[in-house]
C-alpha cells in the first residue's frame, strides 16, 4: 500500500469536507499503514502549524464521529507546502524527498488538470506512484480524449483513478449484490418484467453560494453526465464474469455504448430543462436562481434536467431510463427506482394492484420493495406493504472506500478512460441541441414538487 498522499489544492473545500474526514475514519479503523503521511499543497502561504490548526477545526466540524485521539493523530501527520501545482520546478522542490511511491490527489479545478499532470511528470514521480482525478473528466468529448491521450502518454491508464464518489456509496455497491447474488431479482431484470427505471437526484438544497462552479456547469453536467450515467451503467449492465476491474468496467462500457444517441428533434421530445425562480421551501423563502450572487442570467444555466434514455440491446429494448436531477425542489429524492410491469391478469375485482417498485435510496441509504398483499378483513382485498431495510452507512464512507482503493491500487470502482468518453458521447448531442434553443428553458418556483409534466414511459414519436 502507498504510504504518502499528496493533496494538490489542499486549501479547498473538498479536502476539508471529504478527504480528511475519510482519512480520519480509515485511521480510526486501522486501515492506514503506520508510516502514512499527507502533504497538502496549495498556493496560499502557510506553515505546517497554521495548516494543522485549520484542518483540526474542519475535522471537528465535518467528522464529529471521529475520536479526538484519532483526529490528533491524523493532524500530526499533515505537512503543508506552498507551490504552483502547474510549475514543474516548484513541484520538484516539494517532492524531492519523496523517493517512495505516492498517491497524488488532484483536488483542483478541472481546467488545470492537464498542466498539473505535466508538471508532476516533469518533476519526477517515483515508480509505483498513482494519480486520482475528480470529476468532471473533461468539459466535452474532445477535451476528455485529449486528457486521456496525455495520461496514456505520460502515466499509463493503470496508474490513474478517475473517481466518482457515488461509486463508493454502499447502496451503489449493493446493486451488484442485489442483482448478481439473488436469482429472484436477476431473472426479472429485463424488458419483459421492467416497465421503466428512474435514476433521480432531487434536492431541496438551492445554490447555497456555489455560483462560481454551478453557473458554468448546470444540472446536466453536474449530475447526469457523470454520477447518474455511472449508476445507469451498473443498473443495466450484463452479469460480469467476475468482479475484477476489467470485467466490471467492460460491462459498464457496453451499456454506455448501447445508449441511443439523440438527434435534435429527439432532444425536444426526450429531455427537459428548467431553473428555479423565487419560492418557498419548508417555510423558508428562497430567491430566484438568477438573483444569486455570481449568476449570469444570460447564460441560461438549468437547475433541473431530465433525460429519458434508451439502451438499445437485447435485455433493455424499449425500456425508458429516466435520469433527472434538480435543485430547490419540495423534497429530497435520491434513489434508483425499478418499476415492474403490472401482472398480466388480476383476479382481484374490487381494487387494483399497486405496481411493484424496488427503490434503492441514497440519502438515507436503504432498500425498499413495494408489494401487494391481502387483508386484513373477510374479503380478498389488496393492500400495499413496503419491505424496508436501512443500510446505516455514513456518506463520507464513500470517500474512505475510494481512497483506500487508490492507495491499494484497486481500480474496480474507478472510471476507465473509454467509459468517460462514452458518457460524453451520450450527453454532447443534448448539450448542442440545448445551445441551439431546443427543449426551451422553463422556470419553476422554488419548492415545486414536479417541474412541468412528463410521462417517462412514452413511446417513440
Amino acid at each position: 500500500m502507498i504510504e504518502k498522499l499528496v493533496i494538490l489544492g489542499a486549501g479547498g473545500d473538498l479536502t476539508a469536507r471529504y478527504l480528511l474526514p475519510a482519512l480520519a475514519r480509515l485511521l480510526e479503523a486501522e486501515r492506514l499503514p503506520p508510516g502514512f503521511s499527507v502533504l497538502g499543497v496549495g498556493r496560499e502561504p502557510a506553515g505546517n502549524e497554521d495548516f494543522r490548526t485549520r484542518m483540526t477545526e474542519r475535522l471537528v466540524r465535518h467528522a464529529p464521529d471521529v475520536s479526538p485521539s484519532t483526529r490528533n493523530q491524523l493532524v500530526a501527520r499533515l505537512v503543508y507546502g506552498q507551490a504552483d501545482v502547474t510549475d514543474a520546478k516548484q513541484m520538484a522542490r516539494l517532492l524531492r524527498s519523496a523517493d517512495e511511491s505516492l498517491l497524488a490527489y488532484l483536488a483542483l479545478p478541472p481546467a488545470i488538470y492537464a498542466p498539473t499532470i505535466e508538471a508532476l511528470c516533469d518533476a519526477g514521480l517515483a515508480p509505483g506512484s498513482r494519480l486520482v482525478i475528480e470529476k468532471p473528466f473533461g468539459r466535452d468529448l474532445e477535451s476528455a480524449q485529449a486528457l486521456n491521450h496525455l495520461i496514456a502518454e505520460r502515466l499509463g491508464e493503470q496508474t490513474v483513478f478517475r473517481i466518482d464518489h457515488f461509486l463508493g456509496m454502499q447502496t451503489v455497491q449493493n446493486i451488484l449484490g442485489l442483482r448478481f447474488a439473488n436469482r429472484v431479482f436477476e431473472t426479472l431484470w429485463n424488458a419483459v418484467h421492467v416497465e421503466r427505471v428512474e435514476i433521480v437526484w432531487d434536492e431541496t438544497l438551492a445554490l447555497e453560494g456555489r455560483a462560481g462552479y454551478y453557473d458554468a456547469t448546470g444540472a446536466l453536467l453536474d449530475m447526469i453526465q457523470n454520477h447518474l450515467l455511472q449508476l445507469l451503467g451498473l443498473v443495466a449492465m450484463e452479469p460480469p464474469q467476475s468482479l475484477n476491474a476489467r470485467d466490471l468496467r467492460d460491462r459498464k462500457v457496453d451499456v454506455l455504448r448501447a445508449v441511443r444517441r439523440f438527434g435534435p428533434n429527439e432532444v425536444d421530445y426526450y429531455t427537459r430543462r428548467a431553473r428555479y425562480g423565487a419560492g418557498e421551501i419548508g417555510g423558508r423563502p428562497v430567491g430566484a436562481y438568477t438573483h444569486e450572487p455570481g449568476v449570469d442570467p444570460q447564460r441560461g444555466t438549468e437547475t433541473f434536467a431530465e433525460v429519458t434514455l434508451f439502451v438499445d440491446n437485447w435485455r433493455w429494448a424499449g425500456v425508458p431510463f429516466v435520469l433527472r436531477s434538480g435543485k430547490a425542489l419540495a423534497r429530497d429524492r435520491c434513489e434508483i427506482a425499478i418499476h415492474f410491469r403490472p401482472v398480466p391478469h388480476l383476479a382481484f375485482e374490487e381494487n387494483a394492484a399497486v405496481p411493484n417498485v424496488l427503490r434503492l435510496n441514497f440519502e438515507p441509504e436503504r432498500i425498499a420493495l413495494a408489494l401487494n398483499i391481502t387483508g386484513p378483513g373477510e374479503r380478498f382485498e389488496l393492500r400495499e406493504t413496503v419491505l424496508d431495510s436501512p443500510l446505516n452507512a455514513p456518506a463520507s464512507d464513500a470517500y474512505s472506500r475510494l481512497l483506500l482503493d487508490a492507495l491499494q491500487g484497486d481500480c474496480t470502482l474507478a472510471i476507465r478512460g473509454d467509459e468517460a468518453e462514452e458518457a460524453w458521447r451520450i450527453v454532447e448531442p443534448i448539450i448542442r441541441a440545448w445551445e441551439a434553443g431546443r427543449a426551451p428553458l422553463a422556470e419553476y418556483p422554488a419548492g415545486t414538487h414536479e417541474p412541468g409534466t412528463s410521462d417517462p414511459a412514452v413511446e417513440e414519436p
